[in-house]
Parts: structure tokens; C-alpha cells; sequence
């Protein structure tokens, strides 16, 4: 709209200087808008990858607890049941019993290691704060009629894409 035309309320005062139009308010709005939903976007990826990499950490701390549990136990148990016979006057079997209970006293720890890591993991607090924030004042605000120039703007948008898919 230029200086010196009726306005939607039929008032033909010029703009004063600095004063921005509708046009320009709503694409300052738009822009913002856009602006603020990619950082809320860019927070929460910020937030997940930091759980991610926790429970990463956490999964992979289980698979090598697993591994190494697994490839000791043969070894191990028939070294240690047989050492364990040998320097005291406990039968074999029972030396055998032993150290299998051993083994599953270091699996737990380790389970137990892997369920720490993995209770760290949070979620992202601050992502929904924010996203809840934006909900709230978009609820609040007030919708305006749509201007012919807008209007029209949209119907062009609009030929124009039908006659691209034509």
C-alpha cells in the first residue's frame, strides 16, 4: 500500500517514517516464526543426540560385558575350579560351583553398570518447555482477514503450481 492511500480502515494518513506496513509486519512475523521453529527443531535434535550418545554408551558398555563374559567363562572356570581344587580339599564339582557363582557375581556388576548409563538418559525438557511456549501464543492470536492483494497472491500461487503438474 503506498503513502497517501486509504488504508483497510478507510484512513488515508501516510505512513510515519520508520513505521513498517501490514505486508512488511507480516513477513517480519513469518520470518520469526520460521526462525523460532527451526531452533526449536535444532534444540531438540541437540537434546536427543546427547541421549543418544548415552544410551550408545550404555548399549555398548552391555555388548562388551557380554562378549568378555562369554569368552572368559570356558578358560577361566576350568582354571579357576581346578586351582581352586588343587589349593584346598574341596572336591572338584564344588570348586566348579564356585566359580560359576563368581562369574555371575561380575555379570550382575556389569548389568548393573550398563542400567546406570542408561537411567541417565532424559528427556528433552527444554525442547517441550519451548515447543509448549510457541502453542500457547499461537493459541492467543488473533487471526486477521486475509487482504485482496493476499488473496490474490495465493490464486497465482496456486494457477501456478496446477500449470506445472499440467
Amino acid at each position: 500500500m503506498s503513502a497517501g492511500t486509504a488504508g483497510p480502515s478507510g484512513s488515508s494518513r501516510a505512513p510515519y517514517e520508520g513505521e513498517r506496513s501490514v505486508g512488511q509486519l507480516f513477513a517480519a512475523a513469518t520470518a520469526d516464526l520460521s526462525s523460532l521453529v527451526h531452533d526449536e527443531i535444532a534444540l531438540a535434535k541437540a537434546e536427543i543426540r546427547r541421549d543418544v550418545i548415552r544410551g550408545l554408551s550404555g548399549g555398548t558398555s552391555g555388548i562388551i560385558a557380554g562378549i568378555a563374559f562369554l569368552a572368559s567363562i570356558p578358560m577361566f572356570s576350568f582354571a579357576a575350579a581346578y586351582g581352586l581344587n588343587a589349593a584346598s580339599r574341596i572336591g572338584l564339582g564344588f570348586s566348579f560351583l564356585v566359580v560359576a557363582g563368581a562369574y555371575v557375581l561380575i555379570g550382575v556388576l556389569l548389568a548393573l553398570m550398563a542400567v546406570r548409563f542408561f537411567k541417565k538418559i532424559e528427556k528433552p525438557t527444554r525442547t517441550i518447555e519451548g515447543a509448549q511456549a510457541t502453542a500457547e501464543v499461537l493459541k492467543n492470536a488473533k487471526p486477521r482477514p486475509a487482504t485482496a492483494e493476499e488473496l490474490a497472491v495465493l490464486e497465482r500461487s496456486a494457477n501456478a503450481r496446477a500449470a506445472d503438474t499440467d
